[in-house]
């Protein structure tokens, strides 16, 4: 079924860097965290952290009203210039929190006529505001779709909030799955662009993601986007097995044949600020708190060392105490780069022994000890205090390694800020 777009869409389509690779170095976005709540528990999504369908870890230091919103947009504009996009991502669901995200468009879009508003969305409400949606100017709407058969959806959802009522099981995988299809169907026919995003869960929907791209096609989809699953601690999926970038992009091979796959996600937080792997968000906190103080810039000329646990060198994917080598890397300004890969014992060998063998934890720990923190997926109070005491900062953190590093410098440097600040 062949669908077409405005040659205006797609002229615009060309400064938006999720739905256009060239876009992606030169075109800034802008998250707006005005939608906190979610309708839907994924069993990849720890509410603690948001959800993942957004961002890993989906995180935003604040939750701003349309008004401050409006603000933030005005503050950015300001100093980004090559600002073209506005996303509301979160961190619930933007269709879930409707009218603070109807809101937030309108005041902005009274103020700037010209900028690209994306939405992403579970789909779930999709059918009762698309209209609304289509009537603001929303050309770009992200539907997270992983299956199309409900059995399957009821292994990825726990339960479904809908007009009300609490469904679990095949039951609310099928509302939910139904609403997506219906919903999409709407956008795609008034000529709206949907990115339909896929999380590939190993063992659960993998074998129908070419389904699910194959009917996103025949809805009339733009783009489809298989992300890999992140275990989030916490999750129901917190010790499912990690789905590696060769199996992603495996898949995005194969599907490739029946439609165009995004290839540089990052799985942004809900309130991510610049290029897509360059986020600045951390230079742009409004002040949520009343009678605060913005935080102290951090200073991002000094170069960090930082190792990081990795089952496979891409992402971080491991606990501490379970990690057999540190990937050690420096992190100057916001560059990274790679030092060297270091051998140890695991910290934590089982329940039997997981409280003895003091001399050998002591030596892991100083094998590390010219490092300014550790990038981990998870670790246990006992080590964190143990690192903090060896002057080891320990970061939690679920994603990238290269998105890692730099959040993790963002905490250092904000950090050394603060102790400046107190110390005058």
């Amino acid at each position: 079924m062949g669908h077409s777009f405005s040659a205006e869409l797609l002229e615009k389509t060309k400064k938006h860097p999720c739905y256009s690779f060239e876009a992606h170095h030169k075109h800034a976005r802008m998250h707006l965290p005005v939608a906190p709540h979610c309708n839907v528990s994924c069993n990849y999504c720890n509410r603690k952290f948001d959800c993942v369908n957004e961002s890993r870890p989906g995180v935003t230091s604040e939750v701003l009203t349309p008004d401050m919103a409006k603000q933030k947009y005005e503050w950015v504009k300001g100093k980004l210039d090559n600002l073209s996009v506005i996303g509301i991502a979160g961190p619930g669901d933007a269709l879930a929190n409707w009218e603070q995200t109807k809101r937030s468009i309108q005041l902005i879009r009274a103020a700037d006529s010209e900028i690209i508003f994306c939405l992403s969305t579970n789909g779930l409400m999709l059918p009762e505001y698309a209209a609304e949606m289509i009537e603001l100017g929303v050309r770009h709407v992200t539907v997270t779709m992983n299956c199309i058969d409900p059995a399957v959806g009821a292994q990825i959802y726990k339960h479904v909030y809908y007009k009300g009522k609490k469904y679990e099981g095949i039951q609310g995988a099928q509302i939910l799955l139904s609403n997506q299809l219906e919903g999409i169907k709407m956008l795609t026919s008034a000529g709206i662009l949907v990115k339909v995003n896929i999380v590939m869960v190993r063992g659960v929907n993998d074998r129908q993601i070419p389904d699910v791209v194959k009917k996103a096609k025949e809805l009339g989809a733009f783009i489809t986007n298989i992300m890999p699953l992140i275990p989030a601690p916490g999750s129901v999926f917190e010790n499912s097995p990690q789905t590696s970038m060769k199996e992603i992009n495996e898949m995005r091979n194969a599907c490739e044949i029946d439609m165009q796959q995004m290839r540089h996600c990052k799985q942004c937080r809900a309130d991510a600020i610049g290029l897509l792997g360059d986020d600045v968000s951390q230079d742009f906190r409004m002040c949520v708190q009343k009678n605060c103080e913005p935080p102290a810039k951090p200073n991002f000329a000094k170069q960090y060392k930082i190792a990081v646990t990795s089952k496979y060198g891409k992402l971080v994917d491991q606990h501490f105490g379970h990690a057999e080598r540190f990937l050690v890397y420096t992190v100057d300004g916001r560059k990274v780069g790679f030092a060297e890969s270091r051998s140890v014992q695991k910290y934590c060998l089982g329940m039997a022994q997981c409280d003895t063998e003091q001399e050998r934890r002591d030596g892991i720990i100083e094998s590390i000890s010219d490092c300014d923190a550790v990038l981990t997926m998870r670790i246990g109070e006992s080590a964190k205090n143990r690192l903090a005491a060896a002057g080891i900062e320990s970061v939690e953190y679920c994603y990238t390694i290269e998105s890692g590093l730099l959040n993790a410098m963002d905490q250092l440097a904000l950090k050394e800020a603060k102790q400046r600040k107190e110390a005058i």
